[in-house]
């Protein structure tokens, strides 16, 4: 049985009650439970690790019996294991619904397979109903359950002849007011920002979000990676989160323990020097490159040593959208796979 208008119009409901939970450790995840004949009877969201997850908080806005022969709409596979709180699978079968209908697959090893117990339950199930879209409100999650670690993104600021910076170190402004506005919304949208302590000493960067001066509501927490001691006046100390100090050149260190923190995205933005590093090290799930349309010259490269020694160890990328900024251009890339089309011919 195809999804039929009213289940993709809950589904779109779904996704917006999604993004009311926090992110974190655990999905946001949301729920609609439709009558027989459409109608919406009850909706819910996970709102936090040990809550109830958005199925049961759905489920708990009717009477015992009322979700009987109904839909379940869901923007994640219902849960199939026990942990703080039980399976979801479970919930909806013992609630009496029919059919359910879900945007993403679980991909945990001990969480997934709630869609198998539905189905040997005798629920219909269908998969797939707006999968990019959920995908794309919980991709730092997906990240941190296949990888063990946030999603990453680097970024930089850069004049057209690839410079970050002018000879004598100047960097501000190379990209317009436009651009600027951006990186401050990609910030809030991000669970951590980090920085290098040289970006730190040199900068002394608040790593906030803004609109203007105003600060958004949503703030990064501040990582700064390096060895060098931090000013106990340096405006990071002032940010409305308590900074995260890393002395180490071990990224992969960094990105466990954040991980272990409940952080599922991380946004770089410390400089040269953090960029090329974490691109090195394999630790690029997206790239953010803003492009001034201004010349600078000199020995201040946007990036410098990521590994590649010669022609055929060049890190390629597929372009997923160019982006106008006033009279800059933000392109959004990332790593290339081995079978992507952008790579036909490029041996």
């Amino acid at each position: 049985m195809a999804v039929n208008a009213a289940e993709r119009s809950a589904m779109d409901r779904a996704l917006h009650l999604a993004a009311r939970g926090p992110r974190g450790a655990n999905p946001q995840v949301g729920a609609v439970i439709l009558s027989t004949d459409g109608e919406v009877m009850a909706e819910g969201w996970h709102h936090g690790a040990g809550t109830p997850h958005a199925e049961v908080d759905a489920l708990s806005k009717l009477v015992p019996g009322e979700a009987r022969g109904a839909t379940a709409v869901v923007t994640l596979e219902p849960c199939n294991h026990t942990g703080r709180t039980g399976p979801c699978a479970l919930a909806l079968i013992e609630a009496g619904i029919a059919r359910v209908v879900y945007a993403l697959d679980d991909p945990g090893v001990v969480s997934g397979g709630g869609a198998e117990r539905l189905r040997a339950a005798g629920v219909e199930v269908e998969a797939g109903e707006q999968a990019d879209a959920a995908h794309a409100l919980i991709d730092g999650w997906l990240t941190a359950q296949r990888l063990g670690r946030p999603h990453i993104t680097v970024k930089w600021a850069q004049s057209l002849d690839g410079r970050a910076a002018a000879a004598d170190g100047s960097s501000q402004w190379i990209t317009g007011s436009d651009a600027r506005a951006d990186v401050h919304r990609r910030r809030a949208e991000a669970d951590a920002i980090a920085v290098g302590t040289g970006t730190v000493l040199a900068d002394d960067p608040a790593l906030t979000a803004r609109d203007g001066d105003a600060l958004l509501p949503h703030q990064p927490i501040p990582v700064v990676i390096g060895s060098r001691p931090t000013p106990a006046d340096a405006a990071v100390h002032r940010h409305p989160h308590t900074p995260l100090f890393y002395d180490t050149h071990d990224l992969h260190v960094v990105a466990a323990e954040l991980h272990a923190r409940g952080v599922q995205s991380l946004f770089v933005e410390g400089g040269p020097t953090l960029a090329s590093a974490f691109i090195a090290a394999g630790l690029a799930d997206r790239i953010l490159a803003y492009i001034a349309p201004v010349l600078l010259g000199g020995p201040r490269l946007a990036l410098t040593d990521i590994g590649v020694a010669s022609i055929d160890q060049v890190r390629r990328l597929t372009i997923d959208e160019w982006v106008p900024l006033g009279s800059d251009l933000l392109a959004i890339a990332h790593p290339a796979e081995e079978n992507d089309p952008q790579n036909e011919g490029a041996a």
